[in-house]
C-alpha cells in the first residue's frame, strides 16, 4: 500500500469537510493535515471549526493550543489548554504546552505548577523537569532548581547553554549572599598541602 503524501492527505480531508461540513471528526482531520503541512493559521480556523460543532472534542483544543504555541500566541494556547484541562485533567501534553505558555508569559508560579502536573502524571518527564528548574531559578528557589536540573540531565535533557550560565550565576551570588569562599581546586600547593603529583 502505497503511503499518501501531505499534499493528497490534505486534498482528502478538505474532500471530507466538503462531503461532511458538519463533522467536528473532519474539520479536525483537516486541522491535523493543516498542522503537518506547516499552515498553523489554517490548522487554528480548522480545529476552531470542529470545537464550534463539538466544544467537547479534547483533542481539538489540545491541538488548537499547540498551533497558538507554534504561531506564539502565548495567551491563546493558555486559554485552550485550559479548555482542555476542563475536559480531562489527566493529559500529560495539555498540563506541559499550559506550562510553555506561562514560561512565554512570564509567569514563573503557573510555570511551575503546570510542571509539576505532568511530574505527577509521568515522573520522568525530562522537560518537565528542566521547565520546573527555570520555574524555580526565576522563583529564586535554588535548590528546587538544581534538583530539577539534575533530573533532567540525568533523563537525557540538554539545557541551554544560557540556562546553565544563569545556575551558575545564581549559585555564586547565592555563596557570596552566605559568606562562602569559592575555591577552585588546581592541584596547586595550598596553605597546609604539598602540591600532590
Amino acid at each position: 500500500m502505497k503511503r499518501e503524501s501531505q499534499r493528497q492527505r490534505l486534498e482528502r480531508c478538505l474532500g471530507d469537510v466538503q462531503q461532511h461540513p458538519d463533522s467536528a471528526a473532519a474539520h479536525y482531520n483537516l486541522g491535523l493535515a493543516y498542522t503537518v503541512s506547516g499552515k498553523v493559521k489554517s490548522a487554528e480556523e480548522a480545529y476552531l471549526r470542529a470545537l464550534e460543532i463539538d466544544p467537547t472534542m479534547v483533542e481539538a483544543w489540545v491541538n488548537l493550543g499547540g498551533v497558538r504555541l507554534m504561531h506564539w500566541d502565548f495567551a491563546g494556547c493558555r486559554d485552550a489548554n485550559l479548555e482542555a484541562i476542563k475536559l480531562d485533567d489527566t493529559l500529560v501534553v495539555s498540563h506541559y504546552n499550559l506550562g510553555q505558555a506561562y514560561l512565554y508569559l512570564n509567569d514563573p508560579e503557573n510555570l511551575v505548577r503546570c510542571n509539576q502536573r505532568v511530574l505527577e502524571l509521568e515522573r520522568d518527564h525530562p522537560a518537565a523537569h528542566y521547565y520546573s528548574a527555570v520555574g524555580y531559578l526565576a522563583m529564586d528557589n535554588h535548590g528546587a532548581a538544581e534538583r530539577h536540573l539534575a533530573r533532567a540531565i540525568e533523563l537525557g535533557f540538554a539545557p541551554t547553554q544560557d540556562f546553565v550560565k544563569a545556575m551558575e550565576k545564581a549559585q555564586m551570588k547565592k555563596a557570596r549572599a552566605a559568606g562562602t569562599t569559592l575555591v577552585e581546586i588546581t592541584g596547586a600547593e595550598g596553605p597546609e598541602k604539598k602540591r600532590e603529583e
